[in-house]
């Protein structure tokens, strides 16, 4: 929705206003609350469609159809691995610690696959890159499959496979978050950033859910081998896609394409700030590390809600995602996205004060949805604003900084711990978190008036429906 406005509806509002001055010379009481109510009811039937997910984008795009079913495919193998190799180290070792090392390696290779990807999803063909990283990573999780079903599993095979499926996975996740221009149009970036948001937050709700129902009824193994059949599925469905080509330029080193992606986040002050702003909200999400000892120790609950506090940020952010379709007609996105930013940090600071279980939910849930409404704004604002060629090694950036924020706020709110109170800790740690975002948003002014419009300076990819590549259909699906 454009919220600019057209020559006829402002003749329409000039003759509504007329008619109103008109009829207040007779009852002007009468007159100007009838003409309020008749403009408030087209506004409302104007707004009506866009509050929730357009699923236009899903209806008419069959190639974005197909990213979103492989991608839905995807996320939930994931999810399953979530809960598997915690649960299958934990059983085999009893050590915490070992768990953590495993989770350590997978964050790592994420992180390593996220920059590396993104230098590749410039240079190659990002079908390729995509259907590439996606069997390699397939395979990993039969790799896991085997040792599950094994009789003496190895740990260190485990260690190794998440290395492994946290790079490949991240490699993959890259190439597909380059290629969405391409495949949409710069246009519908903020439909299409909605449901890559609602695929994840639903498959981060259910698929732990399922991959625990499946251990507990028929082993670790089988929940492996579960995952390696779905990622077979999402190499089938992606092996639909065109192809896509990268742009044409002179080849250069790894290195100095990463840096080049680096430097164009200071060359355009308005995508640097998109993930400076991006990474101070990142911090916020290391308060699942306190939710134990919040529950144990302040709210006096056990286990049972302890999952539910876990599951109140997801939630949140599913509800972001489902009733986001006003955001692509704010013409102020990035003053939102400073603003939501800050409301984010303001909700996670009332745990500082809160001592009841449903109330402390409730602002969870409101962290999560106001965080979802900033990442929506930030990938829109960095797809739109970031040339073709550059859209792989930027995305890689952007998409690292989410992670390593997450991890750096845990640790900072962990060592806030052993000096203070569990909710002064909280209280501190988002009390400076928010005069952060305060200072970046008088410090970004070109943020504070950012649009979420296409950039006058790019090019929109395959705007024209016409142009726009489409998947091979199946004969059945043609007909």
């Amino acid at each position: 929705m454009d919220t600019q406005r057209s020559p006829e509806a402002s003749q329409e509002t000039h003759n509504d206003g007329h008619a109103a001055s008109s009829g207040s010379s007779r009852n002007p009481a009468g007159g100007v609350a009838k003409n309020m109510a008749k403009n408030m009811a087209k506004n409302i039937a104007k707004n009506k469609s866009t509050l929730l997910l357009d699923l236009s984008l899903l209806r008419d795009n069959a190639a974005f159809r197909t990213v979103v079913i492989a991608r839905t495919l995807s996320v939930f193998s994931l999810g399953m691995l979530t809960v598997a190799v915690p649960v299958q180290i934990q059983e085999m070792t009893g050590s915490p610690m070992q768990v953590g090392i495993a989770m350590a390696l997978g964050g790592g290779g994420a992180f390593a696959g996220l920059l590396g990807g993104g230098v590749l999803a410039d240079r190659w063909d990002r079908r390729k890159l995509i259907l590439f990283a996606r069997s390699v990573c397939g395979l990993g999780f039969a790799a896991l499959a085997i040792n599950g079903f094994s009789s003496s599993p190895s740990v260190l095979a485990i260690y190794a496979l998440a290395l492994w499926d946290g790079f490949f996975s991240a490699l993959g996740v890259t190439a597909l978050l380059a290629a969405t221009p391409f495949l949409v149009g710069r246009e519908n970036l903020g439909a299409a950033g909605q449901f890559n948001m609602l695929t994840v937050r639903m498959g981060g709700i259910l698929s732990p859910a399922l991959g625990g129902m499946v251990i507990a009824s028929f082993g670790v193994g089988w929940n492996y081998l579960a995952a390696a059949i779905g990622a077979l599925l999402t190499v089938a469905q992606l092996m639909r896609l065109p192809p896509m080509p990268p742009a044409r330029r002179e080849p250069q080193h790894p290195l100095r394409a990463l840096g080049a992606g680096v430097g164009y986040l200071f060359v355009n002050r308005l995508v640097g700030a998109v993930v400076a702003v991006g990474a101070l909200i990142s911090l916020g999400g290391g308060v699942r590390i306190l939710l134990p000892a919040l529950a144990e120790d302040v709210y006096r609950v056990g286990p049972s809600a302890v999952g539910m506090m876990y599951a109140a940020a997801p939630l949140g952010a599913t509800v972001a995602a489902l009733t986001g379709g006003w955001l692509g007609g704010f013409a102020r996105s990035g003053a939102l996205l400073l603003a939501s930013g800050a409301a984010a940090f303001v909700a996670l600071g009332s745990l500082g004060f809160i001592g009841d279980p449903v109330v402390a939910f409730v602002a969870l849930a409101g962290f999560g949805y106001l965080s979802s409404i900033a990442s929506l704004l930030q990938f829109t604002l960095v797809q739109r604003h970031t040339p073709e060629h550059l859209l792989g090694r930027v995305n890689g950036l952007w998409a690292a900084q989410a992670v390593t924020g997450d991890a750096f706020g845990a640790l900072a709110l962990g060592g806030l711990t052993r000096v203070v109170p569990l909710t002064s800790a909280v209280l501190i740690f988002s009390l400076v978190a928010l005069l952060s975002s305060g200072a970046m948003a008088i410090g970004f002014r070109s943020l504070r008036f950012a649009s979420s419009k296409k950039s006058e300076d790019l090019p929109s990819t395959a705007a024209d429906k016409s142009e726009r590549p489409q998947p091979q259909l199946l004969k059945s699906e043609k007909a």
